[in-house]
């Protein structure tokens, strides 16, 4: 395969935004997992849901930015917030150790490896894209990402996971007040 005859698509702006978002994505999903601050981590995963949400409006998602600001930056974040002030947690209570441990070690070259198959496995199905933004409205019955067509989906064809999850989110929640919930000695 010759290089000067390979075709790459031309270079949009909407492309360079999504890329810029996709980066700072990037880096507030590394802050979430290397803060050790609970609190600086939380308000990294803040950050990168809005990240999300702005890359979903760049590609003409609208109801999936609005679904991932609401959904995940509202409630997910403020359940995230009651666990970290119930749970009370503080880097002050963690005692470092002088003994050697092997996990330090062997973390970098697995967690490389499993970026590099997961990295892998995101970018070959997007070789071939050429286009960044959602289908024309106007070529499908309902529109695309529409409050419309995302409801008909959801209540007809996976209606089975959706109650499923409903019952696990129910499980969860009784599962968490009890968890709460102080024993009283008798």
């Amino acid at each position: 395969m010759d290089l000067n005859q390979l075709q790459l698509p031309a270079i949009t702006p909407n492309m360079v935004i999504i890329g810029l978002l996709g980066m700072i994505a990037v880096v507030t999903a590394i802050g979430v997992v290397a803060f050790n601050n609970p609190i600086r981590s939380m308000l990294s995963l803040v950050a990168n849901f809005f990240t999300l949400a702005f890359i979903y409006f760049s590609m003409g998602a609208d109801m999936m930015g609005i679904t991932q600001i609401v959904v995940y930056t509202g409630a997910i974040m403020v359940l995230f917030l009651f666990v970290i002030m119930l749970l009370n947690l503080s880097t002050d209570s963690l005692v470092a150790t002088k003994k050697f441990d092997i996990k330090p070690l062997l973390a970098l070259p697995v967690g490389l490896g499993v970026f590099a198959l997961i990295l892998s496995q995101i970018l070959m199905p997007f070789k071939d894209v050429v286009k960044t933004s959602a289908p024309d409205a106007t070529a499908t019955a309902v529109g695309w990402g529409s409050p419309q067509a995302i409801g008909r989906t959801l209540f007809t064809g996976y209606v089975w996971p959706f109650e499923v999850i409903s019952l696990l989110l129910m499980v969860g929640i009784v599962g968490a007040i009890l968890l709460a919930r102080r024993r009283v000695e008798v």
